[in-house]
């Protein structure tokens, strides 16, 4: 489920034409953002409200550096990743911390559906946030005078430019949009999910998002399914041993991946992508 925020607000960023590389880190610091929050606070709410701020302040750093100084995006967003890697980790052994956890709730009698009520219907509080974070990526990209702006900007950012958009305050708006859902993803993984924050406890899912962005050709219901098939090879990962099936540890570590390569290369022929994705724009140049 970490998978689908992510993935939401990374779609958002790619639409205007970013690609936003310090997703993971975004969703790494949120993860302990929400941990210290919940922990200083006693309240897991504001714990959350924190993991989301911070993965904001991750992105408001990568869209200040990559597109209003122009510095190379790519550099600056696997920068953050080793610096939130790095100092969550330094934080992580220097402080100690007894975070609260959402409890579960259960909405009857759906949650009494064979197979999937329990699954979908019976969860820890952020869980149900999905319903409405999924849809409101949807209206922002399709239904909003932004959204349109965003995408315009995505594909032909010298068009866009010349009706008078801003073309990078849309893509610092985008990547900052994203980052709000990669803290909400990682607060999720840490008090919605674990309950507890570990160094490099996201281990790469911020990278796996945005192979599902690419798997999904950049739509809201392939990301969806891109997450669901990423998702289960994780959760194969661990069911596996479970039930008593040995395979090679190291190989079902690998395998969800595996599985993101493979994707790519699969559907590396979709062209789908928004024409000007990862390439800057600046206005003397035009």
């Amino acid at each position: 489920m970490p998978l689908a925020f992510v993935a939401m607000g990374e779609l958002v960023a790619e639409k205007a034409g970013t690609l936003n590389i310090s997703v993971e880190g975004g969703m790494l610091a949120g993860a302990f953002g929400a941990v210290v929050g919940s922990s200083v606070s006693g309240s897991a709410m504001i714990g959350l409200l924190a993991g989301i701020a911070i993965g904001g302040v991750v992105a408001l750093v990568q869209a200040y550096l990559s597109h209003a100084l122009t510095v190379n995006q790519f550099v600056v967003g696997l920068t953050l990743n080793i610096l939130a890697l790095g100092l969550t980790t330094f934080l992580f052994v220097s402080m100690s911390f007894n975070p609260e956890r959402f409890p579960v709730w259960s909405i009857p009698p759906l949650a009494q559906i064979p197979v999937l009520g329990e699954v979908l219907f019976e969860q820890r509080a952020p869980f149900f946030a999905i319903y409405l974070l999924v849809p409101l990526a949807w209206f922002l990209i399709h239904r909003t005078r932004w959204g349109l702006e965003a995408q315009a900007v995505g594909e032909n950012p010298q068009a866009a430019d010349a009706t008078g958009i801003s073309v990078n305050l849309r893509r610092r708006q985008a990547i900052i949009i994203g980052g709000l859902y990669a803290g909400f993803g990682g607060a999720f993984l840490s008090i919605g999910a674990i309950g507890g924050f570990s160094p490099n406890m996201t281990a790469g899912r911020g990278f796996i998002a945005i192979a599902a962005v690419i798997f999904g050709a950049w739509s809201i219901k392939g990301a969806l399914l891109g997450c669901f098939v990423f998702g289960f090879m994780d959760a194969l990962r661990l069911a596996l041993p479970a039930l008593g099936i040995e395979l090679n540890p190291q190989l079902l570590i690998a395998s969800p991946y595996i599985m993101a390569l493979l994707a790519l290369y699969i559907f590396r022929q979709r062209q789908r992508q928004p024409r000007m994705l990862g390439i800057g724009f600046e206005r003397r140049a035009v």
